[in-house]
Formats: structure tokens, C-alpha cells, sequence
């Protein structure tokens, strides 16, 4: 499996943030501007709870695996592949996510005297932060599983479980 790139990552939120600023601008001028959802950052604050939990879980498991404790729980390979995979793409998503509600953000930012207004900053800032959120705890889930010996490869592309 190929490693996360925060490059990748930053390409993606900031194409998301221009693509939205650009559509909300565009939108508004229309009519109205669809709002930012008061669950989006609870939502995305849940998912980088549930990464960092498992994160902690695996690494927890491992440590107890390599010390050679008696009642140590192994760690399931597949299983452990299976966590990168919902971390990346998690990471992907939140991401995605994280650039469309931070270009409504900007876009909102002109227009703070107007309480909606206002209380959709908010919730889109609580949403990048909650995106960013997800990145970070994905990008820990993904260096927790990562092989001993991907540090030694020389090809520079390193694996996951």
C-alpha cells in the first residue's frame, strides 16, 4: 500500500477551497447560498475520534506484542490493512471536505454582520478544523501500522500493513 502524501492532500483542499469559494460567489449572485450544516463538523470530529481510537488500539496491541507479554493480543494483519484503507480515504474525504467548507468560509467571511451569515463561518470553520482533524489522526493510524522495515527501502515508496 502506498503512503499518504501531504501534498496530495493540500492539492486536494486547496482545489476544493477555490472550486467552492468560486461556486459560492457564483451562487449567491444567483439567489441564495446553501448553508453549512450544523452536523458537518460533528460528523467529521466523530470520524477523527474513531481513527485515533483505533490508532491508539493497534498501537497498544503492537507495543504489547513486541514486549512478549503473556496476555498480549496479536494484531491481525488484514485487519490492520483494512484500518489504513478507511484512514486514507477518510483522510481523503475530510480533505475534499475540509477545502468546499473552507471556500464557503472565505466567500462568508465578506458578509460577518449578518447572523446567518455569521453561524455559517462558524460551522464551516469548525468543519476545516474538524477536517483537519481527520487528516492528522489518519496520517498517526497510518504511521502506527506501518512494517518495521519500510524505513530500509530504498525505492522510497513505503508500505503499510
Amino acid at each position: 500500500m502506498r503512503e499518504l502524501r501531504i501534498r496530495v492532500l493540500a492539492g486536494v483542499f486547496v482545489v476544493a477551497g477555490v472550486l467552492s469559494w468560486a461556486g459560492a460567489r457564483l451562487w449567491n449572485a444567483v439567489g441564495t447560498l446553501p448553508s453549512v450544516p450544523l452536523a458537518a463538523p460533528i460528523v467529521l470530529a466523530v470520524i477523527a475520534v474513531i481513527l485515533l481510537a483505533t490508532a491508539l488500539s493497534i498501537r497498544a496491541r503492537l507495543k504489547a506484542q513486541r514486549e512478549r507479554r503473556p496476555d498480549a493480543k496479536g494484531v491481525d494483519p488484514l485487519m490492520a490493512a483494512r484500518a489504513v484503507v478507511f484512514g486514507q480515504a477518510s483522510a481523503l474525504v475530510a480533505a475534499l471536505v475540509a477545502g468546499m467548507y473552507g471556500g464557503a468560509g472565505v466567500f462568508l467571511l465578506e458578509s460577518l454582520d449578518i447572523p446567518a451569515r455569521r453561524d455559517q463561518a462558524i460551522y464551516a470553520g469548525f468543519s476545516v478544523l474538524a477536517g483537519i482533524a481527520v487528516i492528522a489522526a489518519a496520517l498517526f493510524l497510518e504511521r502506527v501500522c506501518r512494517l518495521p522495515d519500510d524505513d530500509e527501502h530504498d525505492n522510497g515508496a513505503a508500505t503499510t500493513a
